[in-house]
């Protein structure tokens, strides 16, 4: 079997693409439903002097607000009714998460299979709406205060922009669903991926217009285009980059037919928690700063003083950078891969590591593996987000060629082209299966 699909993957091309109707109709709707995303983000909310909310982000770019910015596919630099993106729903799945690990009830429902993940994922849904109607009512708030943003204030602005943004975030969220089921899959990734790629021809016209303008040199903008190049292809070798733990299984018999062992390979990724950890430690580390910005440097003089000492480039933001994302990295991993189910299933299965006696000394074999692997993957994402964070402290680079916003690109490009040839796989073996069937009727 292993053979056949290797076989065929190397037959892909694009006359197979041609003959597979289902997966153009599967891309087509991405495509339809990406574009209308990406006409959201372009529709202004009711009641907000863009002129002036301009002015107010140009001097917020540099703290969260540009780092969300760059999620938003640039909703937020326009406010847009897709301001909040789809950021809500993924907090809301990161605790629905660290709640299952804590919560007997969760775990129950998280192995009962199929059933299970849909009523977690209700839960999910109803946890998205309450986030994103206090991080709208929020962002109204702060609009109001920020200067005559608001043309006309009051309560009506306040439910009517956070219903808006909820609004917005939700509709998102049934789009990225819709890419899942109809699409090709990784709806949600696909649409963060959208807006970051659809912002860069803009990120990087003004990058070269900068250069124009002397702002910066020829050099640093080479420096710049070559360290994209090196980080993508960095990205690339350490995504695919996996610790294989041999599998064996027994011998075993069905009816009068002895079936030889089989062995196979648990892949450990040297990468589990992807990109959670720079977004989140990105995140915390900017909100001081916007904070601040919003007081127009009022406050106390510690307060002041830390948000100094976290501004880009800073040795104390880039010590605490690395940290939380170490932290982070590892602490994700935790939550999404749990060694002792794995050990179970192995053994349910009848499978088991050599030389390791399955169950709990499995369990403790994987976690040890896994601790050892994750060290280099924090180290690797510590480097990736570090270096290009450098340049944008140091050369006014924008977010969007920084190391967060890479890595989303690229890892998601690498699961939908995965997704792309899983498609293309299954329309060979199909056609390879009717063929057969015609030979046998021939016969």
């Amino acid at each position: 079997m292993a053979s056949a699909a290797e076989q065929l993957a190397a037959n892909l091309n694009f006359s197979a693409f041609a003959k597979a109707d289902e997966l153009k109709k599967r891309i087509w709707f991405t495509l339809g439903a990406l574009l209308v995303y990406r006409l959201g983000t372009y529709i202004p909310l009711p009641g907000i002097d863009p002129t002036v909310w301009q002015k107010v982000f140009n001097s917020q770019a540099g703290g969260i607000l540009g780092m969300f910015n760059m999620f938003s596919g640039g909703g937020i630099d326009r406010m847009a009714i897709f301001a909040l993106n789809i950021m809500p729903y993924i907090s809301a799945a990161i605790i629905l998460q660290l709640l299952t690990s804590v919560s007997p009830k969760l775990e129950a429902l998280k192995k009962e299979g199929e059933a299970g993940r849909k009523v977690i994922n209700q839960y999910t849904r109803y946890l998205t709406v309450v986030l994103a109607f206090f991080q709208s009512y929020g962002i109204a708030v702060g609009l109001q205060g920020a200067g005559n943003v608001v043309t006309n204030p009051g309560m009506f602005f306040l439910v009517s922009t956070a219903i808006t943004l909820t609004g917005g975030t939700m509709f998102l969220m049934w789009l990225g669903e819709q890419i899942t089921s109809r699409g090709i899959g990784n709806g949600i990734s696909l649409i963060i991926m959208a807006g970051i790629v659809a912002e860069l021809p803009s990120a990087l016209a003004n990058m070269l217009e900068l250069g124009r303008q002397g702002a910066l040199s020829t050099g640093i903008i080479l420096i710049v285009l070559i360290m994209v190049v090196g980080v993508i292809a960095f990205i690339v070798f350490m995504e695919r980059a996996q610790r294989r733990l041999l599998i064996q299984y027994p011998k075993r018999q069905v009816g009068n037919k002895m079936f030889e062992g089989q062995s196979s390979h648990l892949p450990l990724k040297l990468n589990t928690s992807g990109v959670i950890p720079p977004i989140f430690a990105s995140s915390l580390l900017l909100l001081p700063t916007t904070v601040a910005n919003f007081n127009a440097g009022k406050g106390p003089e510690w307060f002041q003083w830390v948000n100094t000492q976290l501004g880009h480039g800073r040795p104390m933001f880039l010590i605490l950078y690395i940290a939380l994302i170490v932290f982070f990295t590892f602490f994700y991993t935790a939550i999404v891969f749990n060694p002792t189910e794995t050990a179970d299933n192995l053994k349910k299965h009848g499978g088991f590591i050599p030389g390791i006696r399955p169950g709990e000394r499995t369990a403790e074999y994987i976690d040890y593996v896994l601790s050892r692997i994750t060290v280099p993957g924090a180290a690797y994402l510590a480097v990736v987000c570090l270096i290009p964070e450098i340049l944008i402290s140091y050369a006014a680079v924008p977010f969007y060629f920084g190391g967060t916003s890479l890595l989303i690109v690229v890892s998601v490009t690498m699961d939908t082209v995965q997704q792309v040839q899983g498609y293309l796989l299954a329309h060979q073996y199909e056609g390879l299966i009717k063929k057969s069937k015609l030979r046998g009727r021939r016969r």
